[in-house]
């Protein structure tokens, strides 16, 4: 279901500008200088509302992670999200951004932080083939994709995020040994990602049909859509890939 505009939501997203990313060609060129620390890179293809990314970057610290969403309003939910959650603050009641040392900042504004309190998650909005292209070989090392459209209709294939000149791609953004990590409930997709592996430049480390109740779960992030499906009785499938370039 396609979400609803939100009211505001470019207004909404420049107030946490600075926990966002404008310029991916410049961020691309040195990562670190857009975080408090250097750390190593992970990416986030598709963040959704940033479940994924605000629980991992708190699970593995010692990285840093970009989280790309194409749809400009679900960025934002996700920024917001990732900001309450570092006690940046809240929406204020009446619009603008409430910090939490109870300053207001309107719409229209910037909201201002010291780089130290804004953690180890910068977010983005785009399309990642795009935005990948602009990396480096060897930038990363990961790549989380989770929940991606099955692009089900058939003449829809190449649109696949796992279809092989996408994991081509990734290969060449992700450093030697990186890793791509891929969560779906749709299984003909799960299977075809499978297979697309094997032609591609990773090996297959990890598969399951049933995560949840797999070795893995001790550790995974359940995002909303994830515990929603689940809840319904789908299973999720998860693979995790070597490169081996």
């Amino acid at each position: 279901m396609r979400m609803k505009k939100k009211k505001h939501g470019q207004e909404r997203l420049k107030l946490l500008s600075m926990l966002t990313v404008q310029n991916v060609e410049a961020f691309a060129q040195n990562p670190n200088s857009y975080y408090d620390c250097e750390r190593p890179l992970r990416i986030e293809i598709g963040c959704g509302k940033g479940d994924f990314v605000c629980g991992k970057s708190k699970q593995e610290p010692d990285y840093n992670y970009l989280a790309i969403e194409k749809i400009a309003d679900v960025c934002t939910l996700a920024t917001e999200n990732y900001a309450i959650q570092r006690g940046l603050g809240d929406l204020a009641p009446n619009g603008g951004w409430k910090r939490a040392d109870g300053k207001v900042f309107p719409l229209g504004e910037v909201v201002e932080f010291e780089k130290n309190q804004l953690g180890n998650v910068r977010f983005t909005v785009g399309d990642a083939k795009e935005l990948l292209s602009c990396f480096p070989d060897n930038s990363a090392d990961a790549i989380f994709i989770n929940f991606c459209d099955p692009w089900s209709k058939k003449g829809h294939t190449k649109r696949r995020l796992t279809y092989i000149e996408f994991l081509k791609m990734y290969s060449r953004v992700l450093k030697p040994d990186g890793k791509l990590y891929f969560k779906t409930d749709n299984r003909p997709l799960f299977d075809f990602s499978l297979e697309e592996v094997e032609k591609s430049p990773f090996t297959l480390e990890f598969h399951t049909f049933d995560l949840h109740n797999s070795e893995m779960d001790s550790i995974n992030i359940r995002t909303e859509y994830e515990r929603n499906f689940s809840a319904k009785g789908f299973t999720i499938n998860m693979l995790i890939a070597k490169n081996n370039k």
